[in-house]
């Protein structure tokens, strides 16, 4: 009786062969609109200058101001 010498691919082999054919993944692509960031500290502070000369540069609460400031441009206006 004849054998047969044909070797059988192991598992591993069918793995590999499996991997090696599979298409690549495409990337992940971030279709989200970019995050919105808010004012920076130079237009903070620039608004917050306005603010004191709006109260005709007399003494008060720059941190109010600030905080004023702050939340005007978040919201768009000034």
């Amino acid at each position: 009786m004849a054998r047969n010498t044909a070797k059988n691919p192991t598992t591993n082999e069918k793995e590999t062969a499996k991997v090696a054919t599979t298409p690549p993944a495409k990337a992940a692509t971030n279709t989200a609109a970019p995050a919105r960031t808010g004012p920076t500290h130079e237009q903070i502070a620039r608004r917050a200058y306005e603010i004191f000369l709006a109260r005709g540069g007399q003494p008060g609460n720059p941190e109010q101001d600030w905080s004023q400031a702050e939340r005007e441009l978040q919201l768009g206006r000034q």
